[in-house]
């Protein structure tokens, strides 16, 4: 049984930063992408950072040159650093990973609050 675990999450000022990690487990193979997705209060979740096995990154707009996805393969874990948080950057962030055959798996969520 594959399981994500997020840790990391906080409240931070605005201007601050954090490094969110997630471990995953249970899969035989690994994952192929790694990333993270976000969840605003009455907004869609949104992809905020994408890394795959092959090193390709992608991410959404309003976070780059802020945030900055990286991933231990060995481990089975993907880290995001984020800094220069903004208040709009207050969301719950979700882990997610891809298998090879295309299935998904996502992390329980962990909290980011900026304040300003």
């Amino acid at each position: 049984q594959v399981q994500l675990v997020e840790s990391g999450g906080g409240l931070v000022q605005a201007g601050g930063s954090l490094r969110l990690s997630c471990a995953g487990s249970g899969s035989r193979f690994g994952f192929n992408a790694m990333g993270w997705y976000r969840q605003a209060p009455g907004k869609q979740r949104e992809l905020v950072a994408r890394l795959d096995r092959a090193g390709t990154t992608n991410y959404a707009d309003s976070v780059k040159g802020r945030f900055t996805i990286s991933r231990d393969n060995a481990k089975n874990t993907v880290y995001l650093q984020m800094i220069s948080l903004k208040p709009e950057d207050t969301a719950v962030y979700y882990c997610y990973a891809e298998g090879f055959a295309g299935s998904s798996f996502w992390g329980q969520g962990t909290q980011v609050t900026v304040s300003s």
